[in-house]
């Protein structure tokens, strides 16, 4: 396998060099054939040759490597942060990521904020249409500046977008065995571009009639998600949505610290990363949270086939954190380099990893 890393900037760093050394260990374990490359696109190489990615980065990215590991982006070095929009929204346009797949699944109760004690069941994901809506940028700016200014982003609906995210919902709900399929959208209000998605979701679901189609509007899935999150197996909705209740999502599981993401077209050269911001006041401190990104390296792996390899990974997070073998966010006394040293270790003694579970 050929892995391309882009490490980013601030924590990103830190925490993406723990996830390769894990990933590192699982090809060791596994008899996994890695091929690392680093890439060097982020802030010093914008500021070095005032280039986001170089031509034909994201064709060689899609050509040469079977998947993409990426660090989190953002320096105060370059405010406007559009260097960080240009890899990571670039990439996911040009090479047609349509999928971002963020699972959301508790690896100790004791990091849920909820009082629900049902909460400990929770384990679902949210499938976020990646290329369309508002995030395509078609709109304007008059009178920047004035008091007069007017601002117009236009969302993006199509019927290929709509179609192949919401039958991915159904397909990736059948083939991991779970029951249910909740669409969000706020056709309520935005009654264009969502009747599209009403349209699709309700020509789709009959052709999957082992899995329960329901349907919600993105504020009561959100009231639902805090209320009695266990409830959901897949939730599918727009760019923007997903966008904001992934976030959701990661509290209700630990924080961003935690939370781990995958950007996908099936078939293809796809993206992972943890979905944290890059920090920059705490790079070098050896502190920041490596387990999203390790998380972000078990999707990868199974995307990539290898689902054995990902358990292990999953199996050895789990035991870290509910034993404390962590950072202080998630109620560890370990740096990130600890934290990544014993995920390693836990790696490489299967048997002691185990042994670990048994006890919980």
């Amino acid at each position: 396998m050929r892995i391309a890393v882009i490490p980013g900037d601030g924590i990103g760093a830190d925490v993406t060099a723990e996830a390769v050394k894990v990933l590192r260990a699982i090809g060791r374990v596994y008899g996994l054939a890695l091929d690392i490359e680093t890439l060097p696109y982020g802030a010093d190489y914008y500021l070095q040759t005032r280039t986001s990615l170089p031509a034909g980065a994201s064709r060689m990215l899609r050509d040469e490597f079977d998947a993409i590991l990426l660090g989190a982006l953002g320096d105060p070095r370059v405010p406007d942060m559009q260097y960080a929009r240009d890899i990571l929204l670039g990439i996911r346009f040009e090479l047609d990521l349509f999928v971002n797949f963020r699972p959301v699944k508790l690896l100790d109760p004791a990091l849920c904020p909820l009082k629900d004690p049902d909460a400990a069941r929770m384990d679902f994901v949210v499938l976020r249409e990646n290329t369309e809506g508002l995030y395509v940028n078609i709109g304007g700016r008059f009178k920047a500046g004035t008091d007069d200014e007017v601002a117009i982003q236009e969302e993006v609906n199509t019927y290929k977008g709509v179609h192949r995210i919401i039958r991915y919902a159904f397909e990736h709900a059948r083939a991991a065995g779970r029951r249910r399929v909740c669409m969000s959208d706020k056709s309520n209000a935005m009654n264009l571009g969502h009747a599209l998605w009403q349209r699709v979701f309700k020509e789709v679901a009959p052709a999957f009639p082992d899995i329960e189609a329901s349907h919600l509007y993105i504020d009561a899935l959100a009231l639902q998600m805090v209320r009695a999150p266990a409830q959901f197996d897949v939730v599918v909705t727009n760019n923007l949505f997903g966008d904001i209740v992934t976030d959701l999502g990661a509290a209700l599981q630990g924080g961003l610290g935690v939370a781990a993401s995958g950007n996908l077209h099936p078939g293809r050269t796809s993206m992972f990363e943890p979905v944290h911001g890059s920090a920059p006041a705490l790079a070098g401190r050896n502190v920041a949270n490596p387990i999203g990104a390790v998380l972000s390296v078990a999707l990868m792996l199974g995307f990539l086939g290898h689902q054995a390899a990902a358990d292990a990974i999953e199996r050895a997070a789990t035991i870290a954190v509910r034993e404390g073998h962590v950072t202080a966010d998630v109620g560890g006394t370990l740096g990130t380099r600890e934290t990544g040293d014993y995920l390693v270790k836990a790696i490489e003694q299967p048997a002691d990893t185990t042994k670990a579970l048994h006890r919980l």
